[in-house]
């Protein structure tokens, strides 16, 4: 991955973890709510392997959970 925005992944990721975790979730549920893999989901979440992310899957993520997409994005004050 480019370490370009290697940080804003990290960051991204571990707003989902918040939010599925808020919402009494497994990376399971959410996985399937959100029509992707478990794995793939544990990926994205990883804080230690940054995964880059589509807009479809952050957008069906931010849908499975709930929470508006900009929730996920908000990570500024944390660089």
């Amino acid at each position: 991955m480019d370490s370009k925005h290697r940080t804003e992944y990290k960051l991204i990721g571990l707003n989902i973890a918040y939010y599925r975790k808020v919402r009494g979730l497994t990376q399971k549920q959410l996985a399937e709510r959100a029509g992707t893999s478990r794995t793939h989901m544990s990926n994205i979440e990883a804080p230690n392997m940054p995964t880059s992310i589509s807009m479809d899957t952050l957008l069906d993520i931010a849908d499975a959970l709930d929470v508006p997409a900009e929730k996920l994005l908000s990570f500024r004050e944390a660089l």
